[in-house]
């Protein structure tokens, strides 16, 4: 049972990763020609090449990218920020700690994105390892389930700011986007939701914040904050409504 779990933890966490580097390598994998190391020579393209110790660098530089794309454009985003928004209302100060609602963001997202990291997997990356598709026909294909994952939630006002910005020519259909305006709106977006969201959460635990400043107010308890107070009562409500379950389970049933 144990070795079950774990391996089904594997194919996730894998999948995930394939999502990163299809999004990623495959444009790299066009536009750098493969060196071949043994010989120490780079193959040319158009009349120019690039040596093999260059092409180590701009892979090793878009690795470093890599956390940042995961970050950007998965449900990772609006996630973390609705998780730190209700933290600062519980004021619970670092309880949980970062490493905690980061690694639930993370694992949040994987949850979200392993089908369509699957499909872009099957869509892109299979045919291309089969010489089915070229690394740039690998990755139009790939892009698609991602790029109807970002259409969802990307808003309509926030796609037509990048439009004008970029000076791009207005797309006939919102399939006809490029990646370079969805994803920038698409954050925009999700940080808008996340901000909204947490603005929801804050309220009743404000409730409770004012309830009690205005009763330690008005028996002269003066010494004592009134945080002090009020965070074992909203730790407490948080506890009985089963918080936790609320606020992952509307998060969750948000992006399905």
């Amino acid at each position: 049972m144990h070795s079950s779990g774990a391996r089904q933890a594997g194919v996730v966490i894998s999948r995930a990763k394939v999502l990163a580097l299809t999004l990623v390598l495959l444009p790299v994998i066009h536009a750098v020609p493969v060196a071949d190391p043994l010989l120490g020579a780079s193959l040319s393209n158009g009349g120019e090449s690039i040596s093999a110790p260059m092409q180590i660098v701009i892979m090793m530089t878009v690795l470093t990218l890599l956390p940042a794309v995961v970050m950007s454009i998965t449900p990772f985003l609006r996630i973390v920020v609705v998780l730190h928004f209700l933290r600062q209302a519980l004021g619970t100060q670092s309880t949980p700690s970062n490493q905690v609602l980061v690694g639930l963001a993370l694992f949040l997202s994987i949850l979200v994105m392993q089908p369509i990291a699957a499909d872009m997997y099957h869509q892109g990356w299979e045919p291309m390892e089969q010489g089915k598709l070229t690394a740039s026909q690998a990755f139009e294909q790939g892009a698609k389930p991602l790029r109807t994952f970002l259409l969802r939630f990307a808003r309509e006002k926030d796609i037509k700011l990048f439009v004008e910005v970029t000076h791009a020519q207005p797309p006939r259909t919102r399939a006809d986007l490029d990646m370079k305006v969805l994803i920038p709106a698409y954050i925009l977006s999700e940080l808008k939701a996340g901000f909204q969201i947490g603005a929801v959460l804050y309220l009743p635990f404000l409730v409770i914040d004012l309830v009690i400043a205005s009763v330690t107010v008005s028996i002269g308890m003066m010494q004592l904050p009134p945080v002090m107070i009020s965070a074992p009562f909203k730790v407490l409500l948080f506890v009985l409504v089963d918080g936790w379950n609320l606020v992952i389970g509307s998060l969750m049933k948000g992006f399905y």
